[in-house]
């Protein structure tokens, strides 16, 4: 009792210390645990008074660091404080006395800022004035150097070697005068007056320095044996072992070595100050055109060579087999010296971004296209022009297609070289074609690529003239799916196969272009007509079966089910084809092109977006075509199938009969019947499944139509027996349909749900009267409006 009596009272207690004591011990049976409660309430305590511990700690360590930082600010501004002092008194010293103050206030306002800008501009002047001082020095160095180089060439007998050092010395300050430009123009843009004056000087000293340097290097070329003799080459263009042609770039040795290696070096660092010059001149320009020029270097090695043809060039005029076998030999012969000899030199002048086999391979080609350009094609255009005056046929076309011909080839090769070293793939990402292809002489002449897309297709016209008038073309399917892989047998004749091999015929050649916009312009003026004349000729064949027979005649209708499948399948092959990465780059060029157009006549018709292929026009064709003589096939069928079914529309009465036993169908329904299965065998076998399933399915709708308006909505009386006849009739009907869909009276939905209302007992058509729109519902009664039910409902009629 005594330790009971020492608890405190309850009135002494907190609030939150009774709540905790009557959650802990809500029940006689929690006093059991109350030693527990105690040690876990003691053991949170000591927890406690350890943070407490720690906090007091961390408290006082950031007292003294705040202490000892507040001590240094306090001596800081004291400083500052003592600085102030004296500053003050020292203006009131010099200021004598009165007015001291103000005069203080007037030099911290008003002179002090002025003295700053006048310090400023005294810098910048002396800056100025340094920066001209030194670029003037260097600019006189440059003309020095380019006079005392001169100098040196003029004399008799003149050391090359001084001359090429004194040519890198005006290189060399060059590039130092260079730097400081660029320096300039970045810090200092209101000097341009200072780098335009410079420009002017250096571009002075550059336009003599330049030929000198090529001068110097034709000089050493010549001097090693370049180039090198072409009578050895011209007695064997078609071998493929070069391994007899003498290098003069392999064989040179010693100091001849030396100087064409210094005079290599020395040219191609003046490219490249060059090149620093243009990219600073053009910013905020187009620089790319500055970035990369052709290779001086290489250039100087194809000139000769190409002059060295010319003497060839001209004999073989109607023989250009030889000058591309010739061309192609000498790129071949000489490509692998490029990489192993002059690539080191180029990288150690530091000339970014040039590959000396792509830059070979390419002056090589540029010569050739300028002799085409220059010298065949204008030859060749006077032979056309010539036929077109006298109307005799000449062989001009034939050239011409033989020359396209011998180009592709030509490039193909070319590009071969390219291809295991990688660069082949940056030229085609980076769009540079242009550079390798000798069909880039149609870039600058596009009615040179007018008249040869001219030619091309009136070659593939005449051609497929003597394709389509063979009867075996028209009759023969396609044997495999060569064009358009998968399973799909689209029963196609040979002629859609005929003409597609000359549509891809038409489609390499446009992939043999160099550049997206060529070969956009080639598929339309060559593939597009082509399509078209497919076009034409199925069109003709169906126009001819209809006007003969109105497609009454089975093989009017197989010659119109041939016509459709070849359309099928010329479809998807173009579709399979405009899926390509190459058809979707002309298709988007040409969007480009009719966008720029409609942008500047606004009344243009709309155009699709980016992404439509460029034989879009001609799908959208075929696609009309086909659908609209699967329409009319349709209509042929169901116009047989109203005239042979015509009597058993008129017949009014038999709805009214009773039907006798083992009835099971009408004998004036049965012939229409007849006549609809052998027509859909004719057409299921002759006609590509897709488009046969669009027949018997228009063809379903149209009997549908039919039944549903010659009969039930033609208030005719149905008694018990009419309802059965009219079930028996329509069970075959669908009998005749269930051969190519498993539920055939879901394409029959009219007349269907009419027969279902027939069918219902007097009772529930009671209930109908009542309900109405609720009560077809709720029977499955969806495709008759509620006029139709009614209609149909009146004239039912129950015998007791």
């Amino acid at each position: 009792m005594e330790e009971i009596q020492s608890l405190p009272s309850l009135s002494s207690l907190s609030a939150s210390t009774v709540s905790f004591l009557n959650k802990e011990f809500h029940r006689k049976e929690d006093l059991i645990r109350a030693t527990h409660l105690v040690s876990e309430l003691q053991k949170r305590c000591g927890d406690l008074d350890q943070n407490l511990i720690d906090l007091n700690r961390t408290l006082e360590a950031t007292l003294l660091a705040y202490a000892f930082h507040s001590n240094g600010l306090h001596d800081l501004f004291r400083n500052i404080n003592l600085q102030l002092t004296r500053l003050n008194s020292t203006t009131c010293f010099s200021s004598d006395g009165g007015g001291g103050e103000g005069r203080a206030g007037q030099l911290l306002a008003e002179e002090l800022p002025a003295l700053a800008k006048e310090v400023a501009r005294v810098e910048t002047v002396r800056m100025y004035a340094e920066t001209a001082l030194k670029l003037d020095s260097l600019v006189g160095d440059i003309e020095d150097a380019v006079s005392s180089t001169m100098n040196r060439n003029l004399k008799k007998h003149a050391s090359t070697h001084s001359s090429e050092e004194m040519r890198l010395h005006a290189l060399k300050a060059l590039k130092l005068t260079e730097d400081v430009l660029i320096s300039v123009t970045k810090t200092r843009p209101q000097w341009a007056r200072l780098v335009s004056a410079v420009d002017q000087r250096v571009d002075r000293a550059l336009a003599i320095l330049r030929p000198q340097a090529i001068a110097d290097h034709r000089t050493l070329l010549a001097s090693l044996g370049w180039p090198p003799p072409l009578s050895t080459l011209n007695s064997n263009l078609d071998t493929r072992k070069s391994s007899e042609v003498l290098n003069p770039l392999f064989t040179m040795q010693g100091d001849l070595k030396h100087q064409y290696c210094e005079n290599f070096l020395s040219l191609c660092s003046l490219q490249e100050l060059q090149r620093r010059r243009k990219y600073r001149q053009l910013e905020g320009y187009y620089r790319e055109i500055a970035l990369h020029q052709p290779l001086w270097v290489i250039e100087e090695l194809v000139n000769p060579i190409s002059l060295a043809f010319q003497q060839h060039f001209s004999k073989w005029i109607d023989k250009p087999e030889f000058i591309f076998a010739l061309v192609y030999k000498v790129t071949r012969d000489y490509v692998d010296s490029m990489d192993e000899l002059l690539q080191p030199l180029v990288d150690e002048a530091m000339l970014a971004g040039y590959s000396c086999r792509e830059e070979w391979i390419s002056a090589m080609v540029t010569s050739l296209v300028i002799y085409l350009a220059k010298e065949i094609f204008p030859s060749y255009v006077g032979q056309l022009d010539e036929e077109s005056v006298t109307g005799v046929q000449s062989q001009a076309r034939i050239a011409w297609l033989h020359l396209v011909d011998l180009m592709i080839t030509f490039d193909k090769r070319v590009q071969s070289m390219l291809a295991h070293s990688g660069l082949l793939l940056f030229l085609q990402e980076d769009g540079n074609l242009q550079k390798i292809s000798s069909l880039s002489v149609f870039c600058d002449r596009p009615d040179w690529l007018d008249l040869w897309a001219k030619i091309e297709l009136d070659d593939v016209l005449d051609k497929l003239k003597l394709e389509t008038e063979d009867r075996k073309n028209w009759t023969m399917k396609v044997q495999g799916a060569v064009l358009l892989p998968g399973p799909e047998d689209y029963r196609s004749p040979a002629i859609s196969s005929v003409f597609l091999q000359r549509l891809s015929a038409v489609v390499d050649r446009c992939r043999a272009l160099p550049s997206v916009s060529l070969s956009s312009r080639f598929a339309r003026l060559t593939g597009a007509p082509i399509i078209h004349k497919f076009l034409d000729c199925i069109l003709l064949r169906c126009q001819e079966a209809e006007g003969l027979t109105a497609l009454t005649d089975d093989d009017a209708l197989i010659k119109v089910t041939n016509s459709i499948n070849a359309a099928r399948y010329f479809e998807s092959v173009l579709k399979e084809w405009c899926e390509d990465v190459f058809f979707l780059e002309m298709g988007l060029h040409e969007g480009d092109q009719l966008g720029t157009v409609v942008g500047v006549n606004s009344f243009s018709r709309p155009i699709e977006g980016p992404g439509s292929g460029i034989f879009d026009d001609e799908i959208e064709k075929l696609e009309k075509f086909r659908l609209e003589w699967v329409g009319k096939l349709s209509v042929v069928l169901s116009r047989g199938f109203d005239a042979r079914c015509r009597d058993y529309m008129k017949n009014r009465k038999q709805w009214q009969e009773k039907v006798e036993e083992g009835w099971m169908v009408s004998k004036s329904l049965l012939g229409a019947l007849d006549y609809l299965q052998g027509k859909m065998s004719i057409l299921e076998a002759s006609l590509n499944a897709i488009d046969f399933v669009g027949v018997w399915r228009s063809l379903a709708a149209h009997v549908d139509r039919l039944i549903f308006s010659g009969i039930l909505m033609s208030n005719v009386k149905f008694y018990d027996g009419g309802v059965e006849r009219f079930r028996c009739d329509l069970e075959v009907l669908f009998g005749v349909f269930r051969a190519w869909c498993m539920r055939p009276e879901g394409f029959f939905p009219k007349a269907s749900e009419g027969l279902k209302l027939l069918k219902m007992g007097e009772d529930q058509l009671q209930d109908y009267s009542a309900a109405g729109e609720k009560w077809m519902v709720e029977n499955g009664i969806r495709h008759l409006s509620v006029a139709e039910a009614e209609k149909i409902v009146k004239n039912r009629v129950f015998t007791s």
